[in-house]
């Protein structure tokens, strides 16, 4: 057992109100977006957990002075005239979000260097769309000893790029490229997340001219500089949604300050669906329940749809709801990888390829389990909570790098949940 794990006994109700941060998938790509614009940046309500670390010291290597003020929950990015262009393996390993460096490495100086990326292993996340549309944009883009190396000596210029999927990695990459291209850029089937709207917001802040966020069709206009803006991150919708079951789960009752029900639709509309009462307050939102969950099937889609970062929390909820359920994966084939870890709780899962069906049980059985990646840990700590006598989950650095003080929180929440 590493001391980077939870340790959980349960069952527990929650009951209590808890407070979301800014949004992990939102305030690492916003620090790269830095990248865009010489000078001071500073970027508010950003969530003190381990990738904003990673990015930071990613900024750093660049030659960016970063200042974070974890109390305040600021960052500052001093970015400089001339950034570097090579971002290395050891970091970009650990985070995929390193990848967002390429888009404004490539606009700003015509080069770049980035390892290929890891991060959570939960299937393939292939960087086609992301070459294909930088190379309509102009650039030479090749992969190289483990690195992709894209150059543009004369500039990116505007393109009509007309994505297959609506990657929300790769609608980042090339709208951050785009603002700093000559002409015009329309990006059709981008992806609609709140993520990639906060991050237009800040884009148009430092002077960019987009138009349609938040639809699949992105208008760019190229500017010749970018200045340094302020910016706050927006709240954090996949935490928001994590409390939002574990509410649920545990048939308690949770006031979710901070947390925005519009980014959340789909989602809560199963929760009540599963017998939960939300009611709106006047700085977030209340989820309550009485009784065991009903079943609910679910189906992962890009946004709007069900996000497959909920998918392990609605299988976990389908685990001792009443009844049987249908949970399909169409996002990521490889987030099942936890299912086996929850069977070692007693839950009756039967996988076939990317469906996953369910029979709910009243409670389950504490046991040790490991954590595979951020959300599917999340999962399994909350699992613990509707679980019988001690749960311990392994490798709980994966949480941390998206849940600030998740087993504090836990805590406030009235849940027997310690770090050993």
């Amino acid at each position: 057992m590493s001391e980077d794990s939870f340790r959980i006994v349960g069952p527990a109700r929650l009951h209590g109100s808890v407070e979301v941060r800014g949004a992990k998938n939102s305030a690492l790509k916003l620090m790269a977006v830095s990248l865009l614009a010489p000078g001071k940046n500073t970027l508010l309500n950003v969530p003190h957990i381990a990738d904003v670390e990673i990015m930071s010291e990613l900024l750093v290597r660049l030659g960016c002075t970063v200042e974070h003020d974890t109390t305040a929950h600021s960052l500052t990015i001093y970015v400089p005239e001339t950034p570097g262009h090579k971002a290395d393996y050891d970091l970009v390993r650990k985070m995929r979000a390193s990848i967002n460096v390429l888009g404004p490495l490539i606009a700003r100086v015509g080069e770049a260097e980035v390892a290929l990326p890891g991060g959570d292993a939960i299937g393939s996340r292939g960087l086609d769309f992301h070459i294909e549309g930088l190379r309509a944009l102009g650039a030479d883009v090749r992969s190289e000893h483990g690195y992709i190396i894209a150059t543009a000596p004369n500039g990116l210029k505007g393109a009509q790029i007309d994505l297959e999927f609506p990657s929300v990695g790769a609608t980042e990459n090339l709208m951050t490229a785009a603002c700093l291209a000559k002409g015009q850029t329309i990006i059709t089937n981008a992806a609609r997340e709140p993520d990639i709207a906060d991050i237009g917001q800040y884009l148009i802040s430092m002077g960019a001219k987009i138009v349609g966020l938040g639809s699949s069709t992105l208008i760019i206009d190229g500017v010749d500089r970018l200045n340094p803006a302020t910016h706050a991150t927006l709240p954090d919708r996949i935490v928001t949604g994590t409390w939002a079951f574990a509410a649920v789960m545990t048939q308690g009752d949770i006031t979710i300050v901070g947390g925005r029900p519009e980014d959340l639709e789909v989602p809560l509309d199963k929760l009540v669906a599963a017998g939960a009462i939300i009611t709106t307050t006047p700085d977030g939102f209340r989820v309550k329940m009485d009784r065991r969950p009903d079943a609910i099937d679910v189906a992962t889609l890009p946004y709007p749809g069900f996000p497959t970062d909920l998918q392990p929390m609605a299988i976990c909820l389908n685990a001792i709801a009443q009844g049987h359920a249908l949970v399909t994966e169409n996002v990521f084939e490889g987030r099942f990888m936890f299912v086996n870890e929850l069977k070692r709780l007693g839950a009756t899962i039967t996988v076939d390829g990317h469906h996953a069906a369910i029979n709910g049980l009243p409670v389950l059985s504490g046991a040790p389990v490991q954590a595979t990646d951020i959300r599917a840990g999340a999962a399994l700590v909350l699992a613990g909570l509707i679980s019988e006598g001690i749960t311990i989950v392994e490798d709980g650095y994966h949480v941390d790098r998206g849940y600030p003080d998740f087993a504090e929180d836990l805590r406030g929440l009235g849940a027997d949940v310690t770090r050993v």
